[in-house]
This record gives C-alpha cells, structure tokens and sequence, in this order.
C-alpha cells in the first residue's frame, strides 16, 4: 500500500524564489470525492496522471498514481470532472536535504501560495526555512479538493 505523509505550510515571503526551479504548471480536477477518497486528474507538464488518495485528516493518508494518456486526461479535466479545475505552477526547492515543493495557484485560487514537504514518517525532523510560514496540515481549506468546491478567491480574509 502506499503511503503520503506531507506536511502543508504557507510561506512568509518569495525569498524561496531564489532557489527554485523553473516550475512546471499543473491542471489538475476530481472526478469523485467522497468520505472515502478523492479520484484526481492531473496533467503535469507534458504528463498525465489518474491519482486516487484517501480523505483522512492529517499528514498521513493513502495514495495510489497511475500514468493515463494525455489525450485521455485532457478529455476527463474537461469533461467528466468538478469545475473549476486547480491551476498551478509547482516549484521546487531543495532545503537542508529535503526537496520542498511549492505551489503558487492561478485562475480561480490565484493569490494562494503553499509549501508541502513529504516525510518518511510522522516525526521525521527537519529544518525550517526561513521562507517557511504557519503550517496549515490539518485544515482541510487547503487541500486541492476543497479548493475546487470553495476556491481560495472566496474565502474571507
């Protein structure tokens, strides 16, 4: 079985620009959500991904991916999936050892901005950048499936 543990945090500032990569944008939509799991879509780049994770709180949850045809990932985000779909471009980061990966969201969620780090376990230590704002893991307002059905532009300040 697979197994994600990820910790999700905003950030600061852009100062992590400065060590980023050239990012690769994402579009990515949910077929199904449910209490169980959440059945994603998601193009990466020049890839195509069918992604179906468990919806447990928290940082630890299943998770199972699979290659798809793009041709058949374009025809599912537009066809067959919950609107809007999450727009993105993903940066990575490389930090004391642990590879960051940050996501700076467009379209309907443009102005969000969040740092995910995937851990071995739980309690894996590891340091902090300076860039490196609340962490917000186990608030369910910032996981990509919710923001299809209650996008950052609406949240209240």
């Amino acid at each position: 079985m697979a197994i994600e543990i990820e910790r999700k945090f905003l950030l600061r500032d852009d100062s992590w620009r400065q060590q980023a990569d050239a990012g690769t944008d994402y579009q990515q939509a949910y077929l199904v959500g449910s209490k169980a799991a959440s059945v994603r879509v998601r193009i990466e780049g020049e890839r195509a991904f069918l992604n179906i994770k468990s919806a447990t709180l928290g940082i630890t949850r299943q998770e199972f991916e699979y290659p798809i045809p793009m041709a058949d990932a374009s025809a599912m985000l537009r066809g067959l999936c919950e609107q809007p779909i999450i727009d993105k471009t993903r940066y990575h980061v490389t930090h004391a050892g642990h590879v960051w990966e940050i996501d700076v969201f467009k379209g309907e969620n443009a102005g969000l901005v969040v740092a995910e780090i995937e851990l071995a376990d739980e309690q894996a230590p590891f340091a902090r950048p300076d860039w490196l704002g609340e962490e917000v893991s186990g608030d369910p307002r910032y996981y990509n499936v919710s923001l299809v059905k209650n996008p950052y532009k609406n949240w209240k300040a």
